[in-house]
């Protein structure tokens, strides 16, 4: 289980104090489904950091009893300097996986050829993408988060990453934020509204999408 619990978080401007987050709270169960919908800047991106305990909460408290992926695609956690395949040791060590039983798996759904053993600091951003998302497979996780639409490379490669992680891993628990209502309804079963700082849930996600879709008054 993942759990936020009254959650808080500011951003300093130089309008003053900024909130963000206000008083959120969820609840993540295994195999649970759970998409989170929310304009541009809404603060979904600072929700699935705290989440992912990328980002320490200014109030509240997140309590994980499942191991939880980072981002996925999320690729700023890679050192420059080193090569794909240095990266791949290194994120393996910190996970306590033996990279050489997930090496073959990630060079080949990567797609990324001599480039592999290429410092990362030379890869374009979908490049740095396709190794992240390759290695967020290939360790194995009860709950995955996703931070908007999996857009990783072209469509073929987009499919392929879609069939790996809602057919193949159908059983584990997902979380999702995002702008997009249609992507929320096609892969999610419970679903809320992240609105100025806060979490309104609703009983279905057609609910969800019906509100969110909803011309503004």
């Amino acid at each position: 289980m993942v759990e936020l619990q009254d959650i808080v978080k500011s951003y300093q401007t130089r309008f003053g104090a900024y909130t963000v987050l206000n008083r959120v709270s969820l609840t993540v169960n295994p195999g649970d489904r759970l998409g989170i919908l929310g304009r541009n800047g809404a603060g979904k991106s600072t929700l699935i950091r705290i989440v992912s305990g990328q980002e320490i909460p200014d109030n509240g408290t997140v309590s994980r009893t499942m191991k939880v992926s980072w981002p996925l695609a999320f690729s700023g956690g890679f050192q420059g300097s080193l090569t794909g395949l240095d990266n791949l040791r290194f994120i393996s060590r910190i996970y306590n996986v033996d990279h050489a039983k997930i090496q073959d798996y990630v060079e080949n759904f990567a797609e990324l050829g001599n480039h592999f053993r290429e410092p990362v600091r030379n890869y374009s951003s979908g490049m740095q993408a396709r190794l992240a998302f390759a290695l967020s497979l290939a360790i194995e996780f009860d709950c995955y988060l996703i931070d908007e639409i999996i857009a990783v490379g072209d469509a073929r490669f987009h499919r392929k990453c879609t069939e790996e992680l809602f057919e193949r891993r159908k059983d584990r628990a997902f979380f999702i934020v995002s702008h997009d209502a249609n992507f929320i309804k096609s892969y999610c079963t419970k679903a809320a509204i992240l609105e100025k700082g806060h979490l309104t849930y609703f009983n279905d996600v057609n609910q969800a999408y019906a509100e969110y879709m909803a011309p503004a008054a």
